[in-house]
C-alpha cells in the first residue's frame, strides 16, 4: 500500500480482537480507528470517514446489522468497504451482490488477521478501479 494511508474502522466489543486485528492493519500501513460498539462506530465513521469498516455482528447497545445498515446509509454512493465479522459462521469470506445485513462482505472471525487485511486491501483496490 504505497499510496496514501488508508483508514480502517474496526468495531468490536472484544478488546483482544480489536488489538489483534488493529495491529495487523497497522503493520500494513493503515491508520486504524476502533470502536467498542455500534453507536461509537457510527459516530467514528461520521467524524473520520474511513475507507473501510469491519463490524462485529453481536455487540451490546447497537448490533452489527444495525451498525452496518446505518453506516451504509450514511456512506451513500461512496466506495467505502463495509464488511461484517462474525464467529457465527465458519465458511470462507462471502461477497454479496447487494448488501446483506448492511454489509457486502461477510468474513468469519476465525480467518487469520493477515488474511483479513489482504482481503480488505483487494476490495479497496477493486473499488478504486470502478467508476463512480
Amino acid at each position: 500500500m504505497n499510496e496514501t494511508r488508508k483508514k480502517i474502522l474496526i468495531i468490536d466489543d472484544e478488546p483482544f480482537f480489536l488489538k489483534l486485528l488493529g495491529d495487523a492493519f497497522s503493520e500494513r500501513g493503515f491508520t486504524v480507528l476502533t470502536a467498542n460498539d455500534g453507536r461509537e462506530g457510527v459516530r467514528t465513521f461520521l467524524e473520520q470517514s474511513p475507507d473501510a469498516v469491519l463490524s462485529d455482528l453481536v455487540m451490546p447497545r447497537m448490533g452489527g446489522v444495525s451498525t452496518c445498515m446505518e453506516i451504509s446509509r450514511l456512506a451513500g454512493d461512496s466506495s467505502t468497504v463495509i464488511a461484517m465479522l462474525t464467529s457465527m459462521f465458519k465458511e470462507e469470506p462471502h461477497e454479496h451482490e447487494t448488501p446483506e445485513m448492511g454489509a457486502r462482505v461477510h468474513i468469519p472471525k476465525s480467518m487469520a488477521p493477515q488474511d483479513i487485511v489482504i482481503l480488505v486491501e483487494q476490495l479497496l483496490k477493486r473499488n478504486a478501479r470502478q467508476p463512480d
